[in-house]
């Protein structure tokens, strides 16, 4: 589908095929640039052919690497020009604005990859960062963000410890030229070109990026890349995946099948009609693509000839006909397209409730082949579905069921349940030392019901929805809403993080949220208020952090992600929370690998003072080692610091349900970790 080479087809030669679909078009031309000459016209040689399931085909001879193209289609009820659903890139022409956006032949064979050697972690073994391209770290204030500013994050990200990276959606958003920034980027209108914001275009600045993409790939052992391979955004985009994995991090991508955007702005609304009947909006997007009804408002709306859509809303966009096999196709082949050609490992598949909800049986179809598709080119591959059994009625767990009857076969599904009982406990000890907290809902969201595998869920305490601008608090003011760098927002937000990273499932982290950012992000970049603060962790002339308390956090969560990847027991199958207690704001529990051991005991408080002498269960008896106290890390080195000495010894009777028992140092508002006879 698109255009394709000849020399991706495996043969010799210059030119290029085109094929797209439009099975109640009465024309499809093909107009262009092809090796600088202009081809534009509506003649007999630019008419592509058409097959006898609605797909239009033609060849251009001339056409290479680069050239920019678009379809004219003749309709029912209107003519004009449409982009390629498939292209690989759009042309970035500041004559020629959005929507006027020329699909570009890319080669997916002409980037030089560099990751051969490079595996995913096991599902047990993840910890996933979100991140937004736009905001996460651009180079400039009030510009967006970048993939290649992604790419120069990579050490960064590898100190962190987190093993999978996951970006908000990435490409064209409908929404990006009448907001000015790139959006959510859940407003994706077309599935396969980069958005214009996330790449660089001057060659200056493609120069410097050229130079930490070779640092980095030099530093692994590799040659260096030139200009060429990393001018086009389709490349830029590979390039961020490629040094990932050259570093040993996986990207799993932000995929939106349940609706496209634009429609709302482009059909539906009045005002985008001038009185002269002219249409403002974009007309060549994937809405109507074989113009069987009129443009704009006057042309009426039919659910049946929308080709791609239904008539159902989500968001402002429409939802995918699933229903139909050709629509099922470009779906599939998009999921295929960032496995094979960008390298992708595994998904976050937005809204999977709602594609249901809106496609009913063959929603349900559509999941299946999905999953399968991925799972038949890569095995591996997370598959990782956003799915709220409140929006459609099906138990979480039967979404995840692999084999067999009855499931939809994803690997994981994202879980609030760990989240809210975090957040509700930790709003709940701001209100203060006489504030009962719910200690219990924690221990009751640690292995959510009905989940066979650990992994099986994906819990945070913070993400891109939950910490928007407008919606709720970050955890440090909502520990402490009035000052969040006070001892209560510090250590109540290391208590969230620590069991976040000590619970089972893959835990997903948020970007800032690891060294106390307390500001509600927004995707605008130039919304200084609401970026993440890189500048507090440069270097004073005291050689610590601008601000000691980001320093610190980022710390004590480098360090909480070592351990979680260190210890086992906190990646295995085993969990028994044998003990919580909302008077005393504790929680305790059990994690091991299951037939092995690897015992480790998590003990957590949020009470505002320590709990000296406090007894609780152990599995066994004998010399438990402390590996990790959150206390620590407050003014790191806390020279108050609140512990047990390097360890315990389980010599007392049988307590909790468990074989032995032990006197322990709770430290307020902290986190110790035991584990049996560590070295």
């Amino acid at each position: 589908m698109g255009a394709t080479l000849l020399a991706d087809q495996g043969r010799a030669g210059r030119g290029a095929t085109f094929r797209v679909w439009a099975p109640r078009a009465e024309a499809v031309y093909l107009n262009g640039m092809f090796d600088g000459i202009a081809v534009v016209g509506q003649t007999d040689e630019l008419l592509m052919a058409k097959d006898a399931n609605g797909y239009w085909a033609g060849y251009w001879a001339s056409a290479r690497e680069g050239d920019w193209y678009r379809f004219y289609v003749v309709g029912e009820g209107s003519s004009g020009y449409k982009r390629d659903p498939y292209a690989r890139e759009l042309w970035n022409n500041p004559l020629l604005p959005f929507p006027v956006c020329p699909a570009v032949i890319r080669s997916p064979r002409e980037y030089p990859w560099h990751d051969a050697g490079f595996r995913a972690p096991e599902y047990s073994d993840m910890a996933i960062y979100q991140l937004h391209i736009g905001t996460y770290a651009p180079a400039c204030p009030g510009w967006a963000g970048t993939f290649l500013d992604v790419m120069e994050k990579v050490e960064y990200l590898v100190e962190l410890g987190i093993n999978v990276v996951q970006p908000l959606p990435v490409y064209e958003m409908e929404d990006s030229p009448s907001l000015g920034y790139p959006g959510l980027g859940y407003q994706g209108s077309d599935l396969y070109s980069p958005a214009f914001d996330y790449a660089v275009y001057h060659a200056d600045d493609l120069a410097r990026y050229l130079a930490a993409i070779n640092r980095l790939l030099a530093a692994k052992g590799f040659g260096p890349m030139t200009l060429a391979d990393v001018t086009p955004g389709y490349a830029q985009m590979k390039a961020m995946v490629d040094v990932l994995h050259v570093y040993g991090i996986a990207v799993a991508f932000d995929v939106v099948y349940n609706h496209a955007g634009g429609w709302e702005q482009t059909y539906k609304v009045p005002e985008t009609v001038a009185p002269g009947g002219v249409l403002h909006g974009d007309d060549e997007s994937l809405y109507f693509w074989d113009r069987a009804v009129a443009a704009g408002p006057g042309g009426g709306w039919d659910n049946d000839r929308s080709l791609y859509f239904t008539s159902q809303g989500f968001v402002g966009g429409l939802s995918f006909a699933l229903w139909n096999a050709d629509v099922r196709g470009f779906l599939l082949n998009n999921a295929r397209f960032h496995v094979e050609e960008l390298h992708a490992d595994g998904f976050r598949y937005d809204e999977i409730s709602m594609l249901l909800a809106m496609n009913t049986a063959s929603g349900w179809e559509f999941c299946e082949q999905l999953t399968g598709a991925v799972r038949a080119i890569n095995p591996r591959a997370l598959q990782n579905a956003e799915y709220w059994p409140t929006e459609y009625g099906v138990p979480q767990p039967r979404v995840v069921v692999r084999e067999g009857e009855g499931g939809l076969h994803f690997d994981a599904v994202q879980h609030d349940g760990l989240r809210e009982a975090i957040r509700t406990a930790i709003g709940q000890a701001a209100e203060g030392a006489g504030a009962c907290v719910g200690m219990t809902g924690i221990a009751m969201g640690l292995w959510p019901a009905g989940f066979r595998r650990a992994w099986q869920t994906i819990p945070c305490v913070e993400n891109h929805d939950i910490v928007k601008a407008g919606e709720k608090p970050r955890v440090p003011s909502l520990a402490d809403g009035a000052n969040a760098r006070s001892w209560y927002a510090r250590s109540r937000t290391r208590v969230a993080m620590a069991l976040l990273l000590t619970a089972p499932g893959i835990p997903q982290l948020f970007m800032g949220q690891e060294f106390l950012e307390d500001k509600q992000w927004c995707p605008d970049p130039r919304h200084s208020g609401h970026l993440i603060w890189w500048g507090g962790l440069e270097a004073g002339e005291d050689g610590k952090t601008l601000d000691p308390a980001m320093g610190d956090h980022l710390r004590f969560t480098q360090d909480a992600v070592r351990l979680r990847r260190r210890l086992p027991g906190l990646r295995g199958e085993g969990l028994n929370v044998f003990y919580s207690s909302d008077r005393d704001r504790v929680v305790a529990f059990h994690r091991w690998v299951e037939g092995v051991g690897e015992d480790v005991v998590v003990v957590a408080t949020l009470s505002e003072t320590t709990w000296w002498g406090y007894r609780v269960g152990f599995p066994s008896a004998g010399r438990w080692t402390e590996v990790f106290n959150s206390d620590v890390y407050d003014n790191w080195v806390n020279p108050l610091v609140a512990g047990n000495a390097g360890g315990v010894e389980a010599d007392g009777p049988g307590m909790h349900g468990l074989a032995s028992s032990a006197s322990i140092v709770i430290p307020a508002n902290g986190v110790v970790v035991f584990v049996k006879n560590s070295g």
